[in-house]
């Protein structure tokens, strides 16, 4: 519930600095807000949602520049840099976790979808044919490492000692009754591996730009109402920035909503 009531702030934010801007129009704040609206975001689903949304921006004078990254460190470095505007790939754990690492103040303007995760395995079909003894691989960054685990304790493979912690580590497992063996590599790597082992949890961007089906191909599936929310997330001084409230206001409209729905058929959920 932590994740779920920081989203609703956030949202609430947004209909905040909307109405700010109403108000004052559109110089406020202290960031540059003249120029092409750079957002990065990784290509699958992230950076094709905002392709949905550019004419929307277009329409009311903003330019999207859509920079796409294979990895979930450097749009924060360029971010922080000032080398983009925003970034749209991560959930709130990942951006505190990078913000506790980095000293960077990278913060969320708004939540726009969950991306349920999955595990995948080439080898076995069904979840009761992982054998003793199996190799798991999970992403190496500490907050879906542990979002990881709780997916395998929910799948009845592990009990972790803290229950529903979401920064437990393998270090954490009280009862591996299958002997279960984890390996932990860079998460955009994992779809590479897959066919070298026996099963691997995978963030649902990747798994769809390996051509993974996740409802249907995945043994194991986060719910609808995983609170891992992926967040629009700015540099605070750029919270008045009013192509950055279009752009939010897009993301979370009923047209982007809609593509969601359609284009990834449960993969991809709209966040309430």
């Amino acid at each position: 519930m932590l994740f779920r009531r920081s989203f609703l702030l956030n949202a609430a934010a947004v209909a905040a600095v909307g109405m700010t801007l109403a108000a004052c129009g559109r110089g406020g704040g202290e960031a540059d807000t003249s120029g092409p609206l750079r957002v990065g975001a990784t290509a699958v689903p992230h950076a094709e949602i905002l392709e949905q949304v550019r004419p929307l921006l277009a329409a009311e004078g903003v330019t999207l520049e859509v920079k796409i990254f294979n990895d979930y460190v450097q749009p924060n470095v360029q971010l922080a840099e000032k080398r983009l505007d925003a970034n749209y790939f991560q959930t709130k754990p990942y951006l505190d976790e990078f913000n506790a690492a980095r000293g960077t103040d990278l913060t969320t303007l708004a939540g726009i979808h969950v991306e349920p995760l999955g595990l995948y395995s080439r080898k076995f079909t069904k979840l009761e044919e992982l054998v003793d003894g199996a190799e798991i691989v999970l992403p190496n960054d500490a907050s879906n490492t542990g979002r990881s685990l709780l997916l395998l304790q929910s799948a009845g493979l592990i009990t972790l000692k803290k229950g529903e912690n979401p920064l437990q580590t393998v270090a954490d497992i009280q009862d591996n009754r299958k002997g279960l063996k984890f390996r932990e590599v860079e998460a955009a790597t994992i779809p590479r591996i897959l066919p070298q082992v026996d099963a691997a949890v995978i963030n649902t961007n990747y798994a769809l730009d390996a051509g993974l089906k996740p409802r249907t191909d995945a043994l194991a599936f986060e719910g609808a109402d995983s609170p891992y929310v992926n967040y629009l997330v700015i540099r605070p001084e750029s919270q008045n920035d009013p192509r950055l409230v279009a752009l939010a206001n897009a993301l979370r409209g009923e047209a982007a909503r809609a593509y969601i729905a359609q284009r990834y058929e449960g993969a991809v959920v709209p966040a309430q």
